[in-house]
């Protein structure tokens, strides 16, 4: 059952009444429990419970009918030793009037009334291999801190006007670098309390002429030794050495106005000791270098979706080991040894997101495993962390965002010895700084990888990231070359960030290793499907889990306004399981697909002709013409009106946005034939003139056809009634439109045609099952889908139809058309907005997909997941019958 099932059937269970003995077994078999499983456990066999009624199912739940207190009940069954052999996920209590259940992993509790049980529904689909995934939340006092050091960011660059000519940009994002270490280190015990702040502003006048000379100072003092500070001033003195290269060269101090003193002072009154460092990557491109991550499609990542990548990667891993090794010592040195084994590589690092949220993670384990090692060891010595900031690598184009990560993780580690003393009472020195990670300063698509994280068969590598997004169309020279330079010469139509997948690929080939981007959704839609993974799929990789499209948000201060997929890969045969994650629910299935659905690694590859015998799609005929042949209503109706004779020498002409909006336009169409009287048309006649002139200084292809600038360039129309079928629709509309047009209109390239098609292919086009097919297979375009005759329609599969089931599909065809009809004046863009669609067109598309989906499998689908699973399905058989039957004629040849 889906969930929308499981919710159902268990208000149906709820709703009846209450039998002790039948009950769990109906409970368990609404969560999926398979037959044989259940038929073991009411016979007693796979039933390890000791008291009668019990239920005890390994691994998976303890249950008990009881008139008692149900938690203290619920305690007791915790302290059985059955449940210590058997590690039931759940202990589900009940007498039938009230339910108590604990998930004994997670440690929550639910105690709803017995007949409010199918509202908890969530609670266990666990049991039904679908785990609830939670992230972690943001923490709104980062976006407060970006706005005010934006501002402050402007108000320094406005009191320097000059400095960007003069190329100090540098010297300006080193100096925002600086404040924001200092203002961290004056809310934490590395300075004198507020020591930062308070020194600036009791030293300058407040119209702020002389603040950048006390700034001066104090930033000297910071990069000299204690035995070094004869000449500084006292209140420069009281700052401590810092080192570590953060004030180590001489940068130019910016001049502050009143308005930048008095932005400072708000800056440094914000309380910056609990900030997450990985909010500084969000600092960087909203304040240090507005414009360029954008530019270059680097996006901020969030918390959140950083754990995304992180938790499937390697942290549920070194949970699961941690849950298997508390109790003994031995195992719990064994896991610490693999923690410190650990590299994390981010080759587009920006300011350290990722590295820093994945050191934060292992040093919270690592206490963990010090705190449970004291419980159990007959003697013990603190150890002193061994998680090290040299375990993590990174690649950043910028110099001033990789010395940032530097900083971010140099905090994030002053951040975490802190949690440290206050848990054991001890922690190294935060100063002076030292040498923390290897990040380098260079381009990702050029350098070796290998010389930055150099391979290692001792080491456990993780490849993470979330590197730019930026489509094949849209490279500047530089980023072509670096595609070229990555190993995508041949592969130009793949987006950028498809340079790190085969860069990882390369890097991570024949090991252990793994490695997870965050990335655009296209990757796994349209033509790039078949181009990336088949490469990847070579290099004999697999997908080890996945996060389904969802949009792109975070605490920056521009949001990306993206569709992005997380994918994880690992050499193919090492996953020991592979997990689907969707709309929060994790789901473990048998493969992932390249489409990120469970299915098989087959990818959709474009075919010239379609796959099942069906007419044929064409573009539509394209003018290259400089628009000279393309005539608008207005000017249509003026030339017909001085000479009506000229009426037969224009058509209609219908692209997509023409079809779903309603527009009106024409377009000069005329045969060799008809040419000397079709110049007697003065409007005519200057139109083709100036349509030779346009294309004698044109392209190659309108140069061709110059001599004749009264045709179409690329002629598809045929006198005959067709399909028009929009190149590209919104995807929020439930359904694509489709329409008909007759010999009188000529369809152009902005659609597709198909002409003399019967009326149930426009009844096929017009289903939610093509529609699905479209998304996967054809891609997006923005926010719209993008259609392809080769990838979308030649590929779609059509089970055999009868007569009747033809006659049947072209009745809806006919309904469909005739609800259209019945709102006249609506354009089809308002008929098929999901805001504004009549119910008796919904209840068309509905009813058509009803008998269609009968055809495909003899009932309606139950999601669009189902449907494009199936279609996959069908899809591999016609292409190997395909391939087999053009094989056969091929030997046979």
């Amino acid at each position: 059952m889906n969930i929308a099932q499981i919710e159902t059937e268990l208000q149906s269970l709820a709703d009846e009444p209450f039998d002790s003995a039948s009950f769990i077994f109906r409970f368990l078999e609404i969560y999926n429990a398979p037959k044989a499983t259940l038929t073991k456990l009411k016979q007693g066999s796979g039933n390890h419970a000791v008291e009668a009624g019990d239920v005890l199912w390994k691994n998976r739940l303890f249950y008990r009918s009881t008139t008692g207190s149900l938690p203290d009940v619920a305690d007791t069954m915790l302290a059985d030793p059955l449940v210590k052999k058997h590690n039931p996920r759940f202990l589900f209590v009940t007498d039938g009037a009230d339910v108590y259940c604990r998930d004994l992993k997670t440690d929550q509790t639910i105690d709803p009334p017995f007949k409010e049980l199918n509202e908890q529904f969530l609670f266990f689909l666990p049991l039904a291999n679908i785990e609830r995934y939670e992230a972690p939340t943001e923490n709104p006092a980062d976006v407060k801190a970006t706005g005010r050091v934006a501002k402050l960011y402007d108000a320094i660059l406005e009191a320097n006007s000059d400095w960007i000519e003069r190329d100090y940009t540098h010297d300006l994002n080193q100096f925002m670098t600086r404040l924001l270490f200092c203002f961290f280190s004056e809310d934490t015990s590395i300075f004198e309390k507020d020591v930062f702040t308070s020194t600036v502003m009791n030293r300058t006048r407040e119209d702020g002429t002389d603040t950048d000379a006390v700034l001066g100072l104090i930033f000297e003092a910071m990069k000299t030794k204690p035995e070094d500070r004869a000449d500084l001033p006292e209140y420069a003195a009281r700052f401590p050495y810092v080192n570590g290269g953060l004030f180590r060269d001489k940068t130019q101090i910016p001049k502050f106005s009143k308005r930048a003193r008095r932005l400072l002072q708000e800056c440094g009154e914000l309380f910056w000791k609990d900030i997450n460092p990985d909010i500084f990557g969000s600092m960087i491109q909203a304040v240090a270098q507005p414009g360029l991550r954008e530019d270059m499609g680097m996006h901020y990542t969030s918390v959140p979706n950083i754990m995304k990548v992180l938790h499937p990667l390697f942290l549920a891993s070194l949970e699961a080991e941690y849950e298997a090794a508390k109790d003994s010592e031995p195992k719990l040195r064994r896991l610490l040894q693999r923690i410190y084994n650990i590299r994390i590589f981010d080759p587009a690092c920006g300011s350290g997101n990722f590295l820093i949220i994945a050191y934060k993670e292992l040093r919270k384990l690592e206490m963990r495993i010090f705190e449970r090692q004291k419980q159990i060891a007959r003697q013990w010595l603190l150890p002193m962390t061994e998680v090290k900031l040299t375990q993590f690598y990174g690649i950043e184009l910028t110099d001033f965002a990789a010395e940032t990560a530097k900083l971010s993780l140099w905090i994030a580690e002053y951040q975490m010895n802190e949690v440290f003393k206050a848990t054991f009472g001890e922690a190294p020195p935060a100063l002076p700084l030292r040498d923390n990670g290897f990040i380098v300063q260079d381009n990702a698509c050029r350098i070796a990888w290998e010389r930055v994280c150099p391979p290692t068969k001792t080491a456990e590598t993780y490849i993470v990231g979330n590197p730019p997004y930026l489509g094949g169309k849209k490279l500047s020279s530089e980023q072509s070359e670096d595609m070229d330079r990555a190993g995508l010469s041949e592969m130009k139509q793949l987006d950028y960030i498809c340079c790190w997948f085969v860069k990882a690929a390369s890097y991570l080939h024949d090991t252990n290793h793994q490695f997870c981007f965050v990335t655009t959704s296209s990757v796994c839609q349209g033509e790039q499907v078949h181009l990336l993974w088949s490469y990847l799929f070579k290099k004999n990789f697999e997908i080890r889990f996945a996060h389904t499209a969802f949009p792109w948000s975070n605490s920056a201060k521009n949001n990306a306004g993206v569709f992005c997929v997380i994918i994880g890969l690992c050499s193919r045969g090492k996953a020991d399981q592979k997990i689907l994650f969707t709309e929060g629910h994790a789901r473990q299935v048998r493969n992932i697909s390249p489409y990120l659905i469970e299915g098989s690694d087959l990818f959709v590859v474009p075919a010239s002709k379609p796959i099942t015998g069906r007419p044929e799609m064409c573009m539509g005929s394209n003018p290259v013409d400089g628009k000279h042949l393309i005539v608008e209503e207005s000017e249509y109706q003026k030339a017909i009106e001085q000479h009506p004779e000229a009426r037969s020498f224009f058509k209609r002409y219908m692209g997509g946005e023409d079809f779903l909006q309603g527009a009106m336009r024409y377009c000069i169409w005329i045969d060799e034939s008809q040419l000397a009287d079709a110049r007697r048309v003065p409007f005519i006649r200057k139109r083709i003139e100036a349509c030779k002139e346009y294309r004698l200084g044109a392209g190659r292809d309108a140069r061709k056809v110059a001599s004749t600038p009264y045709r179409f360039c690329y002629r598809t129309h045929q006198d005959i009634p067709a399909i028009i079928y929009p190149n590209t629709s919104a995807a929020s509309r439930m359904y694509v439109p489709a329409g008909f047009t007759d010999e009188t209109t000529v369809i152009n390239k902005d659609a597709f045609a198909i002409y003399g098609p019967d009326d149930y292919i426009f009844a096929i086009l017009s289903s939610s099952l093509h529609r699905v097919w479209l998304a996967a297979a054809g891609g997006r375009l923005g926010a719209g889908y993008r259609y392809s005759v080769k990838l979308v329609y030649n590929t779609f599969p059509i089970p055999s139809l009868s007569p009747s089931q033809k006659t049947a599909l072209e009745d809806h065809a006919v309904a469909i058309l005739g609800v259209r009809e019945a709102n006249p004046g609506r354009a089809i863009a308002w008929l098929y907005d999901t805001e504004t669609m009549p119910p008796a067109l919904l209840a068309a598309h509905q009813a058509l997909d009803e008998t269609l989906e009968m055809i495909y499998i003899g009932r309606t689908f139950r999601n669009d997941t189902e449907r494009l699973e199936h279609l996959f399905k069908l899809y591999a058989r016609m292409s190997k019958k395909e391939a087999a039957t053009k094989s056969k004629k091929e030997r046979a040849a």
